[in-house]
């Protein structure tokens, strides 16, 4: 039976990979961050019926010493670094922070797997917001990276430091560069969930209306559960690399509002 840690179980992501690993005859640990919330932390995993499947481990990404542990309870054949502080806007509220756990974490999870686990195949969850200020009309694994904001500056260092550990000491580390993807699981705070929830909260008479941004803003939306498997066959490739992973369509915010309100 192969074994997987995920860091960020407990997060969208980390919900739906641990589902798909554990579809696939593994066994799934997570890294467990305690906090305040403990009680409501795993309420994804409960969501998607697999919460008394996984293996919780405490640890933080800013400790060295409980991911060396974790890395040895474990004993994982894949790890998949998923934790990070993910939401743009606080990280310019909390720049230190989000440098310390998206850019130094990851590192920190690098280093642990190099001295408890090398042969461990690794993957890092880079993110499209590295490319930041558009460089070119598609962006692809050799576009010239432009980040603006503190979390894609922390996402810059954390997938340059994966590319040196994997060319400095041979290790099987490869980076996803992921599009925006979302899926129920997705926090409050993101623009998706945002409007599903205003329009169910109009629909029930809750509210009367949505307040918004800009409309004229376009992302390129996929789903969540595709992409964790793109993360899982990343790792099953017989050489690391990095991937951009993306749908290649591009949608305006008031085009998904217009579906949803529909």
């Amino acid at each position: 039976m192969p074994r997987a840690l995920i860091t960020g179980v407990t997060g969208q992501d980390g919900a739906y990979l641990a589902r798909l690993l554990l579809s696939k005859g593994y066994e799934v640990f997570g890294l467990l961050r305690r906090s305040a919330s403990a009680e409501v932390l795993d309420e994804r995993l409960r969501w998607l019926g697999i919460a008394g499947r996984v293996h919780m481990l405490d640890g933080n990404l800013t400790d060295l010493s409980s991911l060396i542990r974790a890395l040895q309870a474990a004993e994982p054949d894949e790890v998949y670094n998923l934790a990070a502080q993910s939401f743009v806007q606080t990280s310019w509220r909390q720049p230190l922070l989000t440098g310390q756990v998206t850019a130094m974490g990851a590192h920190n999870m690098l280093e642990a797997v190099r001295l408890v686990r090398p042969q461990a195949r690794f993957y890092q969850a880079s993110s499209s917001e590295m490319f930041g200020l558009v460089q070119e009309e598609r962006q692809k694994e050799t576009t010239r990276l432009y980040p603006r904001s503190p979390y894609a500056v922390a996402k810059c260092y954390a997938h340059w430091i994966t590319v040196n550990y994997r060319e400095s000491f041979g290790l099987h580390a490869s980076s996803g560069i992921l599009f925006n993807h979302e899926s129920p699981l997705r926090g409050i705070e993101f623009v998706t969930r945002k409007v599903t929830d205003g329009v169910a909260r109009i629909k029930l008479g809750l509210a009367r209306e949505l307040p918004m941004g800009n409309l004229e803003a376009t992302r390129d939306w996929g789903h969540a559960a595709d992409y964790v498997r793109a993360m899982w066959m990343m790792l099953q490739q017989d050489t690391p690399d990095d991937y951009v992973v993306a749908t290649g369509r591009t949608t305006s915010v008031r085009e998904m509002c217009r579906i949803a309100f529909a």
